[in-house]
């Protein structure tokens, strides 16, 4: 459930980067066509990138850690517990029924453009089919099908209006508007996908508007046809009609000049974000202990009580290993994966990679890959009289050595190989025996090249202090003297709040913030690092605010810094000497009276003709401010071209930042 949040927060993400992407950079230009497209590819962008999750794999040195953290005790609090709230289930539930209303009312949508069409006269010419109905309705296109009102219009403007329909349904822009729709449905609770669904729409309009004057001579008679067509109030919400975007919008967009082909640079500023989008969000680290070759166990030794091994040679068949894992999985919740497989023409194994794992705690990798035949090796499973499990790899001559019956007796005694510390004492195995599971909070086991050293922490340990039980989660509050004092252990399984972490240098408390690899962490992040992981380890005092600051950098971080090349800063425009310049505010053209003009009220009509041949006198009249709005927009245009020079520059820059992003 969590994960469909996430999702939902994501690619409402990447519809903000389309939509201000589109406000701030192609809103003025002219590319109506590549507009559509660019709007288009950004919903389905926002569909589809969050789904696409890209793995990177980081090899760890190798973990001798063997111990089943699962089976470590975890304190919980099981009195006084309250009712919790599933705040996951109630989001999902208001969404749920957001996404229902909204989309009744696209049904609801259909059913009222079904009673328009249903029963009406249509009449087919060449691939569109006309109606000409009697309602009072704003012209509309819906696929191929155009629907209009002729009694309300003159001749020449009911020919403007069906020029302008034929561009809707040649370029299918009802499917735009249907899958802005379904969009609205599925993100009806992001703001920004209710203005998305208005960009998308205009931009058609825009389209229509480009592409119908092409084919009619008289410009100005189309601009007329639009201030009156305006005055309907009735049209279809999942149709393209006349109407629709903004008068002042659709005029200035006829009137302005096209746009230069070289501001088409505007659309690569998406892909540095894209690229970001998938490098911050969109990959998922795994780390894999790192096997060289073939690791030969040390003999098996301690209070080991059973021991089972699962011999793999180079005959071993793909249905061996898969009952091999089905064992393994079922006997010891260990899932194991088998991949690369690879035989040679006799069929004999000579490539294999073996994935042991165990929740989060155990995990093994071994890797093999040989000219021949591969040599015959053993996933070793055992398990101690307290439960705790230990896998690895075995070669052949240790398989018979060292483990031939697959029992080890019990009372085998701690070598002097190992060192056993509990609560930062050193203790022997008959103290190690004496302790109650119930009381472990943390073991940690370190193998350096010729000795083990086993680290318990319990809960009788007084640097370890358990807060108000009530509380859910485990309060660990930590009182170390020396802030260098990192000594390895492992977290317990939970959830931690660091309730206060004191410090001491030279006898002076201080406060003391800790940073892993120049991220800054919780102190019980800090203070359980494992020593082996450690590449480097800062500490640092502030004298002004006698505060400690410990820095850890790990063997595993590589910084980014540099790595990623920085995109290019596109040039200044310049600073025009003259402002954008506005269109001209065009009179309010008259409401036509409701009815027919052929059975209405006639006087009704008589009035509404002479206010729109008083309307036509004052549009007249405008034509010289239009004609002087078109220069002022002229000289607005030529103050660009300076500008389109280092634009040049601004893209050979990019293209070799894309080649960088590439590599």
């Amino acid at each position: 459930m969590e994960a469909l949040f996430i999702y939902l927060v994501k690619s409402s993400g990447l519809i903000a980067l389309f939509y201000f992407g589109y406000y701030f950079l192609l809103r003025q230009e002219t590319f109506f066509n590549s507009n559509r497209w660019f709007l288009q590819m950004g919903l389905f962008t926002a569909l589809l990138l969050p789904l696409a999750v890209f793995t990177k794999t980081v090899i760890v040195e190798a973990s001798t850690n063997t111990i089943d953290w699962s089976k470590i005790p975890v304190a919980t609090s099981t009195n006084n517990q309250e009712f919790e709230i599933n705040w996951y289930l109630i989001l999902l539930l208001i969404y749920c029924l957001g996404a229902f209303l909204f989309l009744a009312k696209f049904v609801s949508d259909f059913y009222s453009l079904n009673s328009i069409l249903k029963g009406k006269t249509m009449h087919t010419q060449a691939d569109y089919k006309f109606i000409d109905t009697t309602e009072n309705v704003a012209p509309f296109s819906y696929f191929n099908t155009i629907v209009y009102n002729s009694s309300l219009y003159s001749t020449s403007e009911l020919e403007n209006i069906l020029e302008h329909e034929r561009v809707h349904c040649e370029q299918k822009h009802s499917v735009d508007v249907l899958i802005s729709r379904v969009f609205c449905i599925l993100f009806w609770f992001n703001p920004l996908i209710w203005l998305y669904k208005k960009t998308i729409l205009q931009n058609l309009e825009f389209i229509a508007d480009s592409e119908a004057t092409k084919k009619i001579s008289d410009k100005k008679a189309y601009q007329f046809t639009l201030l009156k067509i305006t005055t309907h109030e009735n049209c279809v919400a999942i149709t393209n009609h006349f109407y629709q975007s903004l008068i002042k919008k659709r005029i200035v967009m006829l009137n302005k000049n096209q746009s230069d082909k070289r501001n088409s640079w505007k659309y690569v500023l998406v892909l540095p974000a894209l690229v970001a989008f998938m490098f911050l969000f969109q990959i998922k680290v795994i780390a894999q202990e790192k096997i060289d070759g073939i690791k030969e166990i040390e003999s098996i030794k301690g209070d080991l009580t059973t021991v089972d091994i699962y011999q793999i040679n180079k005959n071993t068949t793909d249905k061996e290993l898969e009952e091999n894992a089905l064992n393994i999985n079922t006997n010891y919740g260990i899932k194991t994966t088998f991949s690369k497989v690879k035989r040679n023409s006799s069929s004999e194994l000579v490539a294999i990679r073996v994935v042991l794992k165990k929740g989060k705690e155990i995990s093994k990798v071994m890797e093999i890959q040989e000219t021949n035949a591969i040599k015959t090796f053993g996933i070793v499973v055992s398990k101690n009289v307290k439960g705790f499990l230990q896998i690895d790899f075995t070669m052949e001559d240790n398989i018979n050595n060292e483990v031939q019956t697959g029992i080890v007796a019990p009372d085998a005694p701690l070598t002097d190989e190992k060192e056993i510390f509990i609560n930062g004492k050193k203790a022997n195995q008959s103290d190690l025996d004496k302790i109650n599971p119930n009381d472990i909070i943390t073991i940690d086991v370190n193998k350096n090249t010729d000795k083990s050293t086993i680290r318990i922490i319990t809960k009788t340990d007084k640097n370890i202090i358990l807060f108000d039980p009530k509380i859910p989660a485990i309060e660990l509050g930590l009182d170390k003297t020396d802030p260098t004092n990192l000594n390895g252990l492992h977290k317990p399984k939970g959830t931690y709040t660091v309730k206060s972490v004191t410090t001491q240098k030279n006898g002076v408390p201080t406060d003391t913030e800790y940073f892993i690899d120049e991220k800054k962490v919780l102190a019980i992040e800090a203070e359980s690092m494992i020593p082996d992981l450690i590449s480097s380890m800062d500490v640092r005092k502030d004298a002004n605010s006698n505060k400690n600051s410990i820095r850890i950098i790990t063997k595993n971080y590589v910084s980014t810094k540099g790595n990623i090349p920085e995109p290019p800063m596109p040039p200044t425009p310049p600073t025009f000497s003259l402002k954008a310049p506005k269109a001209p505010i065009f009179p309010k053209a008259p409401i036509a009276p409701k009815g027919y003009l052929k059975n209405g009220d006639k006087k009704a009509w008589a009035s509404f003709n002479k206010k729109m041949e008083d309307f036509s006198k004052k549009m007249e009249a405008m034509a010289p401010q239009i004609e002087a709005f078109d220069k002022k927009m002229a000289d607005f245009d030529k103050q660009m071209k300076p500008f389109n020079a280092q634009m040049e520059i601004f893209e050979q820059k990019m293209r070799i930042y894309e080649k960088q992003i590439q590599e």
